[in-house]
């Protein structure tokens, strides 16, 4: 595996491997490596040739109210996993190497973004999607992978691929789960010891959720209070938001039909999870 900090390097490894007819296979992540980026590289490196990791917590997509300083890194550790998965070249920039000047443009979402976590962290998707804008432009992937748990970035994604014609195919990647099905999160390792047992509410609730809609609950309000009362009766997170919309469009539901995304987020004492179930009915 060769680490590659310049933007430079990065192109004319690519541009070499592309001449040489290799497909290349890109997985974005901004480091703390867990189990479910792990995930997203195993399937990169099993439909491709080439396999491209970033590693660059992007300023540009934290909140004024959320700090970016304490965002957790590990490099070293990160790149001993990058390598045990037989990554080729991982891309590790510096903030100064991505951005050297202040931006004359920069992506604006306008739709997919006003919902879920959107709603309460304007700006946060435009950052989102100018860093990947560069990234693709960089690094020229043939497919990038993400995880189904930011349903809305993998939405956003999807738009700002079809919208700017990029020449990429986007893999969504199933959630990688603990044993009690809590959704891994580099941010896990910031819930107090009850909070991480109580936090196994979230994904139950989903399964109840879906049970009820394979009995024929066709309501999302219905749906949306049963998921709210058991995190509020079986934890002491504050419910930031649970909601269903269409997918990937994240539009508002009358009935449950088509493609869904069943979505939440729950803020515990340090630390706001999120995770949602993605269901295609006939």
């Amino acid at each position: 595996m060769k680490v590659i900090t310049t933007i430079k390097e990065i192109k004319e490894e690519i541009v070499k491997q592309k001449g040489l007819g290799k497909s290349i296979g890109f997985v974005p992540t901004m480091g703390f490596l867990h189990e479910g980026h792990l995930t997203l590289i195993k399937e990169a490196r099993q439909e491709n040739d080439i396999v491209v990791i970033s590693i660059f917590v992007n300023p540009l997509q934290f909140g004024p109210t959320e700090d970016y300083a304490e965002y957790p890194r590990d490099f070293k550790r990160d790149q001993a996993l990058a390598e045990s998965e037989q990554v080729d070249y991982l891309f590790y920039p510096s903030v100064e190497e991505m951005y050297p000047n202040d931006l004359s443009v920069r992506v604006t979402v306008q739709e997919r973004t006003d919902v879920l976590c959107g709603k309460s962290r304007p700006g946060h998707f435009d950052g989102v999607a100018t860093v990947i804008t560069k990234l693709f432009n960089i690094v020229m992937p043939d497919r990038a992978y993400f995880g189904k748990k930011d349903a809305q970035q993998v939405a956003v994604i999807d738009g700002l691929i079809s919208d700017f014609n990029f020449p990429v195919e986007l893999i969504a990647v199933d959630i990688v789960r603990e044993q009690d099905g809590l959704a891994k999160s580099s941010r896990n390792v910031n819930l107090l010891p009850e909070e991480r047992i109580q936090a196994a509410v979230l994904y139950k609730s989903l399964v109840v959720a879906k049970e009820a809609i394979d009995q024929g609950e066709q309501s999302p309000s219905r749906l949306m209070e049963l998921i709210s009362g058991m995190i509020t009766s079986e934890s002491n997170g504050k419910i930031d938001y649970v909601e269903i919309f269409s997918y990937p469009r994240l539009k508002p539901l009358e009935k449950i039909e088509g493609s869904i995304i069943i979505a939440l987020a729950v803020k515990f004492t340090k630390v706001r999870l999120i995770d949602n179930f993605i269901i295609q009915l006939d």
